[in-house]
């Protein structure tokens, strides 16, 4: 697997995520179920076992999101640990390597580690999941000097398009090459978007691709004090992207999530749950009812959470296998799984 850089989740974090900085410390739980926590429906032993959940950097969404996990897990009677990461591709070699049980990940930066292409030369087709968790939008921002008002403007100017090999950075090349562009048709920096913002402000930089959740705090700044343009990701280069790449949607940045008075054009890509292969179907399947009956604990973590994960949403929508005891989960809770 090509990709040992660390990965941009496309966090709405007020840094960039792709730094290759020592993670910082894991949060522990030591166990013990407390009151009201439900005995397992399955034969597993919770306190003997230890849940690792990769996340992202403490300063974007993955990280308390992820946390939150890792404390209903711990409430359980689990071991739990939430690791502070680079985001999607570490992620995704931690889950390959055993290093991780749990992990999130954005789902186009999973299906090119599962197929083989982008980031990762080998194709990785044990990857299996849990669950969906919440959509990342794809933020194509700029200032109004600059005169950007489509993805084909970008041709001459100054992009910041993400740490090399990063959630966001894997979205921007697929972006260009759906408009019938490559990176030569611009002087790309391979920034996180918090350093492409910054360097924006300093009129060193004339765009950055963000991708996260809505809103996200640094671009909220960029809006505040700024005269920001979202340029729309629309037309027939959308259609291309959805075409060739069916892990992202279109979807709308709505009005007023910024500065902007109209709905903008764009696309999402969904993050998922990664779960470990080696993990019994027992444990997986307990681990999902831990989660679903404490599910109120992982929703306060975060809006974005609040709104976006529920077990209403079913699974229908990850692109990859579920792990065999999330399907069973799933399939016995009435939802349909990518199984079927």
């Amino acid at each position: 697997m090509a990709a040992s850089l660390t990965a941009c989740s496309g966090d709405s974090g007020t840094s960039g995520s792709g730094s290759t900085a020592a993670p910082a410390p894991a949060a522990e739980s030591q166990g013990g179920e407390g009151e009201g926590v439900q005995a397992p429906s399955v034969d597993i032993d919770r306190a003997t076992e230890f849940v690792t959940i990769a996340t992202g950097p403490t300063s974007g969404i993955y990280y308390p999101i992820g946390g939150a996990f890792a404390t209903v897990l711990g409430n359980a009677g689990y071991k739990t640990s939430a690791q502070a990461t680079g985001a999607s591709v570490e992620n995704i070699n931690l889950i390959t390597a055993g290093e991780a049980e749990l992990a999130i990940a954005m789902q186009d930066s999973v299906m090119q580690a599962y197929e083989g292409f982008g980031a990762f030369e080998t194709p990785n087709t044990e990857l299996r999941a849990a669950m969906r968790l919440w959509p990342n939008y794809v933020q194509l921002v700029t200032t109004a000097n600059t005169g950007i008002k489509s993805v084909e403007d970008l041709k001459g100017k100054r992009v910041g398009v993400g740490a090399p090999n990063s959630g966001v950075e894997l979205n921007a090349r697929m972006i260009y090459e759906a408009y019938g562009m490559t990176y030569e048709d611009s002087e790309v920096d391979y920034l996180s978007y918090g350093e492409a913002i910054d360097q924006m402000k300093n009129g060193q930089c004339d765009a950055a691709f963000v991708t996260s959740g809505l809103p996200n705090s640094t671009v909220s700044e960029l809006a505040f004090s700024y005269d920001m343009v979202i340029v729309p990701i629309d037309g027939d280069g959308r259609d291309n992207l959805i075409n060739k790449y069916p892990f992202f949607a279109a979807s709308i940045i709505p009005a007023d999530t910024y500065n902007n008075e109209e709905d903008v054009e764009s696309v999402f890509v969904y993050n998922i749950m990664l779960v470990n292969k080696d993990l019994s179907n027992d444990m997986v399947y307990d681990m999902m009812d831990c989660i679903f009956n404490d599910i109120g604990s992982i929703k306060a973590s975060h809006n974005t959470a609040d709104q976006n994960i529920d077990v209403t949403f079913g699974v229908d929508d990850v692109k990859i296998p579920l792990h065999d005891g999330a399907a069973k989960w799933w399939q016995d809770h009435g939802y349909d799984t990518p199984q079927n």
